[in-house]
């Protein structure tokens, strides 16, 4: 890994893009199916999720925005494409199945913003882009699950949406840490600033 972080420095990667004026929280997919024995997306996150629950409330003492993805199919996939098609384990969003519910914690408050999405991006086929801009939200803190799939999605397209894509690497998890590893070290080469945890908060408490 020290590697390829210094090939991708030399090659002139890597830079930084820091936390803007107006930041929110973006948690992704914390849902039930990746935490409940017997799921077919059950994995190894519950350190993840922790870290996600200290992330969300660290915002809401801040009074910072917090928003929710999750994945939602009608019966039988029929709004699910050829990603339902490529991923026959989405079946567990399917409406009704409560694979699909949140967390215990972090959930979404009322009020929260909760995003609905039939890919792995938060942003393809969603309000969220609208969402933000009229919040004048310009940073996001992105969470959740799992690292190689909806995190790696959601930050590339934060930032080809004009967001800064800050993601936080502990309150992130993967099926295998070899995956969760890798793609941290792509996604901040690439597309967006990866951050420990204790950064994360000590940014979000001297947020104006």
């Amino acid at each position: 890994m020290t590697d390829l972080v210094d090939d991708y420095r030399a090659a002139g990667f890597s830079g930084r893009l820091g936390c803007g004026r107006r930041p929110a929280v973006l948690a992704v997919d914390l849902v039930q199916a990746y935490l409940t024995a017997g799921s077919p997306l059950h994995a190894p996150v519950e350190a993840a999720v922790a870290a996600s629950a200290r992330l969300v409330a660290s915002a809401r003492a801040a009074r910072l925005p917090v928003l929710f993805t999750r994945v939602t199919y009608q019966p039988g996939g029929v709004d699910g494409g050829l990603f339902w098609q490529k991923i026959p384990s989405l079946r567990v969003f399917e409406e009704g199945n409560p694979l699909g519910a949140f967390t215990a914690d972090p959930a979404p408050n009322e009020g929260d913003p909760v995003i609905s999405k039939q890919y792995a991006s938060a942003f393809h086929g969603t309000s969220l882009a609208a969402t933000l801009t009229t919040a004048g939200i310009d940073t996001l803190f992105i969470c959740g699950l799992t690292t190689s799939g909806c995190i790696r999605a959601s930050a590339t397209d934060a930032l080809q949406h004009g967001f800064r894509p800050l993601v936080v690497a502990d309150a992130c998890g993967d099926r295998d840490p070899r995956l969760h590893e890798a793609n941290l070290l792509d996604l901040g080469a690439k597309y967006a600033d990866v951050l420990r945890l204790d950064e994360a908060l000590t940014l979000i408490q001297r947020t104006p």
